[in-house]
C-alpha cells in the first residue's frame, strides 16, 4: 500500500495542476494560484478564517508559520505593505504558489517566502501567526513550536488557531509548562476566543 501524500511533504508527488481560486483577504477579492499536493488547496480553510478574524494589526515583523499559498502572509502584507513579513514552509510548491500570489497581489516586496532552515537563527519576531500542521504528530508539533515560539521579541505576540478536538486544550498546557535553555518561559498563555470549534490560543513574551 501507498503512503499517502501529505501537505507536509517537501517535495508533493501529485501533478503540479495550476488554478485560480477566489477568495476574500483584507477586506478583497481577490484571484489567487493554487495546486494539488499542498493544505487547503481549493479555499481559505475554516481554521484560518476563525484566525484572521482574531488578528491584531501586523507588527513590524511577522512570522507566518507554516504558510501554505499564503492567505495569512497575504493578508498581513495587504493591511500594512511596510511590515517585515516572513513566510516559511517545508512544502516548497506551496512556496512557489506563495510567491507568485505575493506577485500577483504587488505585496513581494513586503514578504520574504523561504525554507525553515533559511531563516537566520537569530533573528526574532513580533508576532508569530500559524495554523500549525497538528496532523503532523505531536512531537513533531512540539518541536516545530519550540524551534520558534521561543523567537518572539520582547512583548511579542504569537497567534495559533488550533482545533478543540485535535487537542487544543492540552497543547495549551504543554507550551505554558515550556522554557528556554536559560529557564524563562517561553510567554504567557492564554485562549482569547472560541468560534466553530477552534481555540485561538496566544502566547505573549512578557
Amino acid at each position: 500500500m501507498s503512503t499517502p501524500e501529505h501537505y507536509f511533504t517537501a517535495e508533493p508527488a501529485s501533478s503540479d495542476e495550476r488554478r485560480l481560486i477566489n477568495a476574500r483577504l483584507a477586506g478583497r477579492e481577490v484571484q489567487l494560484e493554487t495546486a494539488p499536493g499542498i493544505f487547503s488547496p481549493d479555499h481559505v480553510d475554516r481554521g484560518t478564517e476563525v484566525l484572521l478574524r482574531h488578528l491584531p494589526p501586523p507588527a513590524d515583523t511577522v512570522l507566518d508559520l507554516g504558510c501554505g499559498w499564503g492567505p495569512l502572509a497575504l493578508t498581513g502584507a495587504l493591511q500594512r505593505p511596510s511590515a517585515r513579513i516572513t513566510a516559511v514552509d517545508v512544502n516548497r510548491r506551496a512556496l512557489e504558489l506563495l510567491r507568485r500570489n505575493a506577485a500577483r497581489l504587488g505585496v513581494s516586496e513586503t514578504i520574504e517566502v523561504c525554507e525553515p532552515a533559511d531563516v537566520e537563527p537569530e533573528r526574532e519576531f513580533d508576532a508569530i501567526w500559524s495554523n500549525p500542521p497538528i496532523r503532523i504528530g505531536k512531537k513533531a508539533l512540539h518541536d516545530l513550536l519550540a524551534t520558534w515560539l521561543p523567537r518572539l521579541s520582547a512583548g511579542g505576540q504569537a497567534h495559533l488557531v488550533v482545533q478543540k478536538n485535535l487537542g487544543a486544550d492540552s497543547l495549551m498546557t504543554w507550551i505554558g509548562n515550556q522554557a528556554d535553555a536559560q529557564g524563562n518561559p517561553w510567554g504567557t498563555v492564554e485562549k482569547v476566543a472560541s468560534s466553530k470549534g477552534f481555540r485561538i490560543i496566544t502566547v505573549t513574551n512578557n
